[in-house]
């Protein structure tokens, strides 16, 4: 009786959809109101049929994980780095650096997701444009052949992996605070004198970081890293509103790739039939990950 209030939430916002969802990829609809208004027919698998041979399905599910992959190492190493920053005793104004930190959660997505979209602008005159146009002045002052010179403007935004690029680096933007908040708070948890015995017995910043350190802050940098991985898989914002998953489809991430198909092609039965994928894999991977990185540990037991 004490759980059921929120059983009955959880069935209502999130079991109920999930499972309304699966119903309408197994129909024939072709616009919003065909389901309801009786316009749909059951297909049964017809729609996941036609997923295994269309090739765009399979461009925009690689393309997912890519992203899901390598903006989690990036965040990762960037978070750890700066937590061990904000953590170290010879560094001053640790709380106020701590509140720096912290900005880019205080703004909403859509705002900074806009801002750097901005920054990235393929014109001569955007922000990395520009410095790279800069580089190339001071570089060619210098009579440096030998250095690296820009080819300005680059096509941030209509070059596929020069895209991709731009979307790791603003996904890595708004969820790295997160994660330094989580293993700076770890940090503050490690015994102050296990690093002193491990200096007593000659052990480098190197080897104490190895095997004191990250024992103990693995649990939090594994919790952090299903949450944000899973979050990056999700990502629709910073694709769509960057280039609407261009050039040519080529950067679709998956939940892109699934409204398209339903708002742009009225395909909503295979739209459902992309976005049940997508929660399968999602439910897949944190199960996978919590079960076999020890988070689970204890769980049921008496």
């Amino acid at each position: 009786m004490l759980v059921a209030p929120g059983v009955i939430l959880f069935s209502s916002f999130m079991l109920y959809p999930i499972f309304y969802l699966f119903y309408i990829s197994l129909t024939d609809a072709t616009f919003a109101g065909s389901v309801i208004g009786g316009g749909a027919e059951l297909i049964g698998l017809a729609n996941y049929v036609q997923l295994i041979g269309d090739p765009q399905f399979r461009t925009s599910m690689g393309t997912t994980w890519l992203f899901v992959a390598v903006s989690l190492v990036v965040k990762v190493f960037l978070a750890v780095g700066i937590a061990l920053l904000l953590n170290h005793v010879r560094v001053a104004g640790k709380r106020y650096m701590r509140a720096a930190v912290i900005v880019p959660l205080g703004f909403p997505g859509i705002f900074t997701i806009t801002v750097w979209r901005g920054m990235f602008s393929d014109a001569r005159y955007g922000v990395f444009n520009t410095i790279l146009g800069r580089y190339n002045d001071v570089m060619a002052s210098l009579s440096a052949p030998q250095a690296l010179l820009f080819d300005v403007p680059i096509g941030f935004l209509s070059g596929r992996w020069e895209a991709f690029f731009a979307y790791v680096t603003t996904e890595v933007w708004l969820a790295y605070p997160f994660m330094v908040i989580i293993i700076v708070s770890a940090l503050q948890d490690v015994p102050r004198s296990l690093h002193e015995a491990a200096m007593v017995d000659g052990a480098g910043a190197l080897q104490r970081f190895r095997t004191v350190t990250l024992p103990a802050i693995k649990g939090p940098v594994l919790f952090a890293s299903i949450l944000t991985a899973a979050t990056s898989f999700q990502q629709f914002l910073i694709p769509w509103v960057f280039n609407q998953g261009g050039p040519s489809r080529q950067n679709e991430l998956i939940i892109v790739y699934g409204y398209r198909e339903a708002i742009t092609f009225n395909q909503f039965g295979l739209s459902a039939a992309i976005l049940i994928v997508g929660i399968a894999f999602v439910g897949l991977f944190m199960y996978v990950a919590v079960r076999f990185g020890g988070l689970a540990e204890g769980v049921g037991d008496e």
